[in-house]
């Protein structure tokens, strides 16, 4: 008798607790307008939560005075009141700090981890900062961007006045691996001749790649050897392309030295198109022309000619006359 006391004693204390809670669905959308899984719903101040479905859809029982939070990876975090409501939808707003850069290069893991992380220092050039250099060529951008990385243009130097080699950390341009998507991207076949850099070596034109078509540029400098082979003695280029559907880019640019000569334009441009949900497509192109530079002038020094005068002196020669006795 005295446990079934116990136990009404039990239910009446608690049930005005079970009376105050209540089942909350709705469902969460992006800034877009689509729908937003994997987005955390929690109740605050404590342990009870949930996450949205593929639908962007949720339910959780919550008292009728309890705060909700809304909080997702690029997305700014939202607190709500319940306020006894049994349906909350919500629009989440992107997040005003930009988020780290996720590289792969020069990481095992299986997903990609940020750049502060990986055991081995990786630079990583944006688009961004790829059009502020303003040159014509990604060889020319990386030059300016990467310390560790130079490439020169050559002069009467056969094929390498069309392929420009490429060195990083001093080493030869076939002791650095290029990298397009992480896949490797095939070298030239072209041998650098006539004294230039790289000479007798193997490199890969990095300029057949339009600058419009890159997002950004990794550049792995120290242990890559060990993680893809000897062909990455110098270091691994990464070149990651675009993979968005923003739209159309295009750029112009222009320019010439100050003596009149050397006169460049180039035109490039993105498209991206989206598949209804099933992927992308991205088409760039590049148009290059650079005209040639004359530094020489007109030789005015006088012509000197040289000659030598021999002289030749005739010695006359007589025959020796020799006695001979006995004694």
């Amino acid at each position: 008798m005295k446990k079934l006391l116990l136990f009404l004693v039990f239910v009446l204390a608690w049930a005005p607790a079970w009376a105050q809670n209540t089942t909350v669905t709705g469902r969460v959308l992006g800034g877009n307008g689509s729908a937003q899984p994997g987005v955390t719903v929690l109740q605050k101040g404590t342990n009870n939560g949930t996450s949205t479905d593929n639908d962007g859809r949720y339910s959780i029982q919550v008292p009728s005075d309890a705060v909700l939070t809304f909080s997702a990876i690029g997305s700014a975090t939202q607190q709500i009141n319940v306020s006894g409501r049994t349906s909350i939808d919500v629009r989440l707003q992107d997040a005003t700090t930009d988020l780290n850069e996720v590289v792969v290069t020069g990481s095992r893991a299986t997903e990609g981890r940020s750049n502060i992380l990986t055991t081995a220092p990786v630079d990583v050039i944006s688009a961004r900062e790829i059009k502020a250099f303003a040159q014509t060529d990604i060889s020319q951008v990386l030059t300016y961007a990467a310390p560790s990385f130079q490439s020169s243009r050559q002069a009467i130097s056969d094929g390498t006045d069309h392929v420009d080699p490429a060195s990083l950390r001093g080493l030869g341009p076939d002791q650095v691996l290029v990298l397009v998507n992480g896949k490797r991207r095939h070298n030239s076949a072209l041998v650098n001749i006539n004294g230039t850099v790289g000479r007798g070596s193997v490199g890969t034109d990095l300029n057949v790649i339009p600058l419009a078509s890159i997002k950004r540029v990794e550049v792995l400098r120290e242990g890559a050897a060990a993680q893809y082979g000897s062909d990455a003695i110098a270091g691994v280029i990464n070149i990651q392309l675009k993979d968005d559907t923003t739209g159309v880019a295009a750029s112009v640019t222009g320019g010439q030295h100050y003596e009149s000569d050397g006169e460049v334009f180039q035109a490039d441009a993105n498209v991206g198109i989206g598949l209804g949900g099933r992927g992308f497509l991205d088409v760039s192109g590049q148009f290059l022309n650079r005209g040639y530079t004359n530094r020489t002038f007109e030789d005015t020094a006088p012509l000197m000619y040289l000659g030598a005068m021999a002289a030749t002196t005739l010695v006359e020669r007589r025959p020796i006359q020799s006695r001979s006795g006995v004694t």
